[in-house]
């Protein structure tokens, strides 16, 4: 399985030192403004999903739902801004991210799913989810629910639904991933923060495009989440799709304009990818997906099936997070090595 603490994350982990992590943040932003200043930056209005949201303060007891969501928190350095965070232990290694302190810093509060009782009791002023990353109306958690009791929320902008049904998406997947980052740093007052995190990031994907296949040249790759009967699969506004397309791979699920969805085998077959890439994540692991999928007889004259070319990402490397640029990078080192 890659290593999700390639040199460029090595990099980035410089540059985050020399702006300071945590509570260096905080206390950047008032020694730069004193109590008159920070006054002076609010209130702040962002757009969040298509919605103008006014904040008159930064949000001090935030609650954030699941890897990818809390670690863009981390990334920014406000874990003085939470209550705590709420995710299952099987979303990957948390061990070695640049941003590994912030999970000693602050609370975990759940390992189940979150839900309106639990941010009550967590004294939350904000929840930091998504649309099924948390938030689901079959449950009753919504932001709806939560303004009823006086809980503000920002979603993850990958998720956000685009007004087809259910369908999420609005944005490519790293626009969505900026524009988080943008957004908190105004919310909180760290724009400079956020804007060093943007310039790191956009700089470590264009070195992996510089080096990445183009045209024809391009392996055909298919992301595949779980399922049997039918496959889970990212289609153009989930991380999946600009992390290949970046790293010098073809998306074959490219024309499905929604997040994560499922599809049916025989599309898969017919578009016959070079590579599968494995989202590892949950109770059926990776080593158990590349078994299915190598057994699974439908699939036995697909090129990636009958080359073996097969690589595995970790599910938060995955889902919007500050681990998308280091993922375009190892997957654009695998597919360069399966293209020689």
């Amino acid at each position: 399985m890659p290593n999700p603490l390639r040199p460029a994350a090595l990099a980035l982990a410089a540059a985050l030192a020399l702006t300071g992590c945590g509570a260096d943040v905080t206390s950047q932003a008032d020694g730069r403004t004193g109590e008159s200043g920070a006054d002076r930056h609010y209130p702040v209005t962002v757009e969040n999903c298509g919605e103008e949201k006014t904040y008159d303060k930064a949000p001090q007891r935030v609650v954030t739902n699941d890897t990818g969501i809390t670690e863009i928190m981390f990334a920014l350095g406000l874990e003085d801004h939470m209550a705590g965070y709420v995710m299952p232990d099987d979303k990957g290694d948390r061990t070695s991210v640049p941003w590994k302190d912030g999970y000693e810093k602050t609370k975990w509060l759940s390992k189940e799913r979150i839900n309106k009782e639990l941010v009550l009791d967590a004294r939350a002023d904000l929840v930091f989810a998504g649309w099924n990353y948390g938030f689901n109306e079959g449950e009753g958690f919504t932001p709806a629910e939560l303004e009823r009791v006086g809980i503000d929320s920002y979603l993850l902008s990958e998720s956000c639904r685009n007004g087809q049904g259910k369908a999420r998406g609005v944005m490519p997947p790293l626009e969505a991933l900026y524009t988080d980052l943008r957004n908190l740093g105004r919310i909180f007052d760290v724009e400079d923060r956020a804007d060093t995190l943007i310039t790191s990031f956009r700089q470590e994907v264009a070195e992996a495009r510089a080096k990445a296949a183009e045209g024809d040249d391009r392996l055909r790759v298919f992301l595949y989440d779980d399922g049997k009967d039918k496959p889970l699969t990212s289609g153009a506004y989930a991380g999946p799709h600009d992390i290949i397309t970046k790293a010098g791979g073809d998306h074959i699920m490219k024309d499905l304009k929604d997040s994560w969805t499922t599809v049916g085998w025989e599309t898969v077959v017919d578009r016959d990818p070079e590579v599968i890439l494995i989202n590892n994540y949950g109770d059926t692991g990776a080593d158990e997906k590349r078994r299915f999928l190598k057994s699974y007889k439908p699939l036995a004259g697909v090129s990636a099936i009958r080359n073996d070319r097969i690589v595995v990402l970790d599910y938060v490397d995955l889902v919007e997070s500050p681990r998308n640029p280091a993922a375009i990078s190892s997957l654009a080192e695998d597919l360069r090595e399966f293209a020689r």
